[in-house]
């Protein structure tokens, strides 16, 4: 696992251990940029079921004014903190340890918002439900969820739209917006 672009362009980053945390490929974290990469600079970027926080970290090496990072995992946490100070990070970077469905009751607005549970537990379900019920997305924000390639994503309910679905093998990306203006690579209003 690497940065791919951007200010720590290179850098390798820490991998877990085991099999317990589940990193997102080089290649679909790759794609997931190509396709979001003009809505990174200067975004505030939450990184739920962070991981290894590659995801977060991508975005704060592109450019992203800050990343919270939220994981419930005693080791996701000591990784993302260790790959967030081996990046320099630390100024624009938030982690928090605990129930990512219970860190959301807590609000907060993001512009960019990183999904990427358990595959096999209804944590992705819960998660957008509470996003949408405290309307958590800013205007012309973009959600991300990775999911396995056979999971149905769930309609969201008005301001939100669903956009596009992208398949990587097993893997699906499905991009949820919240916004007025038509983008062609998303399908989604912004």
């Amino acid at each position: 696992m690497r940065v791919i672009s951007g200010t720590a362009k290179g850098r390798k980053l820490k991998e877990p251990g085991g099999r317990v945390i589940r990193p997102t490929t080089d290649m679909v974290k790759e794609s997931v940029f190509n396709i979001i990469q003009f809505d990174i600079e200067g975004r505030h970027v939450l990184d739920l079921f962070a991981g290894t926080g590659q995801m977060g970290i991508e975005a704060l090496s592109r450019g992203a004014a800050s990343a919270v990072f939220v994981d419930e995992s005693n080791e996701a946490i000591r990784l993302v903190r260790e790959n967030i100070k081996h990046m320099g990070f630390e100024d624009r970077a938030t982690v928090t340890k605990g129930d990512a469905v219970s860190f959301l009751r807590h609000g907060g607005k993001y512009d960019v918002i990183f999904l990427d549970p358990p595959y096999g537990l209804p944590l992705m379900e819960k998660a957008l439900g509470s996003i949408f019920e405290f309307d958590m997305l800013k205007v012309n924000g973009i959600i991300i969820c990775e999911t396995n390639a056979e999971r149905q994503m769930p309609e969201p309910r008005s301001p939100y739209k669903k956009g596009r679905e992208y398949r990587y093998g097993r893997v699906k990306i499905v991009l949820y917006g919240k916004g007025n203006q038509a983008d062609p690579e998303t399908g989604m209003e912004q």
